[in-house]
């Protein structure tokens, strides 16, 4: 039976695809790339990190704005968008072996551009450190921000994207759950009912809105202003996680993350900004920050659920402009499935 790992779990490595100035972020590409720099050189003082670039100058490019290149393996390919959480393979562990799940995706539901996302990890499997590495081409679309593992049996996820026709058309609901059972080694699956917030254009990913921290413990997106147009469907969704039990038919421990004030882009459209898209990575997790009087709450609360790791405010307030922010621009691997190149 395969075996989801939870994210706490050890990593061998991260990986991550920079941006491009023919890319989404190409108007503000200076100020990406300075979130990006430090989002690198932050995991490489705890473990390997994997860049995906577009070629040799690409490359050296970046290496003119990350600090330890010893703990860097660069991979050349061209990518649709930066969000590999939702293209990169999803690592299974099955009796001490991994295997990486190639899932297909269509682009958040035809919304974008996606061929070449979709061919990444078949060029990632050319390349170190993925040659020679087990892996299974499911005929089933899945994002890995659309899915949280609490590394034993169980899956979080939301109805609105899962369910949503615009993924896998013509399933059921109890067919879509057998896809995540029988691929992600789940004995059960909590669907949540809830809406994505404003600007998400994922239909709901997961990673915005409920994080496991533990085999017993979520954080969740969370919001005490009656006036905020989030303020309903949040507090709908808390009384849903209360209502979830672990494996020993126990309430979860909750711990409400807020939400930072309202950022909106040049044309009006409020954007997704949310702690609860943190990266948890070896000895330390990496935490969504906008410059918010809320950004030192988050990070108080989140100490809290990870009291044996290093909290590390990461600046994100450029990437939420292409409606994403840290977890969903990264991808951990399991320990033991990459021996990096460097």
């Amino acid at each position: 039976m395969n075996r989801f790992p939870a994210e706490w779990e050890k990593q061998s490595a991260v990986l991550i695809s920079w941006p491009h100035n023919t890319g989404d972020f190409s108007n503000r590409l200076e100020s990406v790339e300075q979130s990006y720099s430090i989002i690198a050189d932050t995991i490489t003082e705890y473990q390997p990190l994997i860049i995906v670039c577009r070629d040799d100058s690409h490359q050296q490019h970046i290496q003119t704005l990350v600090s330890n290149h010893k703990a860097i393996d660069f991979i050349h390919a061209t990518v649709n968008d930066i969000w590999v959480r939702d293209t990169v393979f999803l690592s299974v562990e099955k009796e001490g072996a991994i295997t990486h799940l190639n899932f297909l995706f269509n682009g958040w539901g035809e919304k974008y551009q996606h061929q070449n996302d979709n061919a990444l990890n078949h060029k990632l499997l050319n390349a170190k450190p993925f040659k020679g590495k087990a892996y299974k081409d499911i005929d089933f679309i899945l994002e890995g921000g659309s899915v949280e593992s609490d590394g034993i049996d169980t899956i979080l996820t939301t109805k609105q994207c899962l369910l949503n026709p615009n993924r896998n058309k013509g399933l059921t609901q109890w067919e879509i759950e057998q896809q995540l059972l029988e691929n992600l080694g789940a004995k059960r699956v909590l669907w949540l009912d809830q809406e994505n917030l404003s600007g998400d254009d994922t239909d709901a990913h997961i990673d915005t809105l409920a994080r496991f921290c533990s085999a017993n413990t979520i954080a969740y997106t969370s919001c005490k202003d009656p006036d905020d147009q989030h303020y309903t469907s949040l507090k709908y969704m808390k009384m849903q996680l209360q209502d979830f039990r672990n494996q020993a038919g126990d309430p979860y421990h909750l711990v409400s993350l807020p939400l930072p004030k309202p950022i909106y882009d040049e044309d009006g459209q409020q954007l997704p900004a949310n702690y609860a898209n943190f990266l948890i990575i070896n000895h330390a997790v990496l935490v969504p920050v906008y410059g918010d009087p809320m950004d030192d709450i988050a990070l108080t609360r989140l100490a809290e659920c990870f009291p044996e790791h290093k909290i590390i405010p990461i600046p994100c307030r450029p990437l939420v402009h292409q409606y994403g922010s840290l977890h969903c621009m990264t991808m951990q691997f399991p320990e033991g499935v990459l021996v990096p190149a460097v």
